[in-house]
């Protein structure tokens, strides 16, 4: 059941649970995911990210999330993450995408809010939700390749702040705010540290769920106690995939067929998945 931003979080704040957010470039990514939430009966955000158009067109893999979502038996919201352009957002709406995400944390201020308010304009105009994005990130998505190590964003100086949160939820009309609290894309060299208490202020100020991008690789506690703060949307991707590899690998003296592989790697990352969905399920 396809369903926007909105109403998916509206389902996790009722619960006091978070949804995943998974990232699915491929057929046996998506095909992980919606069999993962599926079984476990809950919500799920499938991801494109503009960064993956150079591994699959919008174009080609965006048309099937959609089907994908609208034939699941559970809520399922079809979500552009990380766009950069208003012009690749719009490319996601008449898609059908349920949701989009306009990251401008890397713009000046003002501008940030000014292509925000473009993208809620044209998002609602189609009964779709905005995720919009203030703080930033050790490490952006796609800058560099998945399998490099980060050891986690410690830059408190450019972590968001509570009061720039409130101002830009007032200015913008977005339906879910994306924080920087300590996380960062890729896979972790160290444990990251999280903000905790930052989480609680600016929930404390938005009356929106927080997103929590560079989810993969955080400990189970971190999880539990960031969902008790108001995260209601967790990103995750990067360790799903590195399981779709590492089971490939142990498994690479028995391939005879690419097909075999393929298989292989989507059980790899439905396991890996599903355990990140127990988790932000409260389990």
């Amino acid at each position: 059941m396809l369903v926007n931003l909105k109403e998916i979080l509206e389902i996790a704040e009722e619960r006091n649970i978070a949804i995943g957010a998974f990232n699915t470039p491929n057929l046996e990514a998506l095909m992980a995911v919606i069999s993962a939430a599926e079984e476990r009966n809950c919500p799920v955000i499938l991801n494109h990210a503009q960064c993956h158009e150079s591994l699959i067109s919008i174009d080609v893999i965006g048309p099937i999330m959609v089907d994908f979502a609208k034939k699941a038996s559970v809520p399922v919201c079809v979500n552009l993450d990380h766009g950069e352009t208003l012009d690749y957002l719009e490319r996601a709406l008449k898609i059908g995408f349920s949701s989009v995400m306009f990251d401008g944390s890397v713009l000046p201020y003002e501008e940030n809010i000014e292509g925000t308010k473009k993208a809620v304009s044209m998002a609602h105009a189609v009964g779709a939700s905005v995720e919009g994005e203030i703080g930033v990130m050790t490490r952006r998505e796609g800058d560099v390749d998945d399998v490099d190590e980060v050891a986690g964003n410690d830059d408190t100086d450019k972590y968001t702040k509570p009061e720039e949160a409130y101002d830009f939820v007032t200015k913008t009309g977005i339906d879910a705010l994306a924080c920087s609290f300590g996380t960062a894309h890729g896979i972790y060299l160290t444990a990251p540290k999280l903000d905790f208490e930052r989480v609680s202020r600016i929930k404390a100020k938005i009356d929106l769920p927080i997103v929590m991008h560079g989810g993969s690789g955080v400990s189970d506690d971190d999880y539990r106690e960031v969902i008790k703060r108001g995260v209601r949307k967790i990103n995750y991707y990067t360790y799903m995939a590195k399981a779709g590899a590492v089971g490939i690998k142990e498994n690479i003296g028995n391939l005879n067929f690419f097909h075999d592989m393929a298989v292989i790697a989507t059980a790899a990352m439905k396991e890996n998945c599903g355990k990140a969905m127990d988790v932000f399920l409260g389990k």
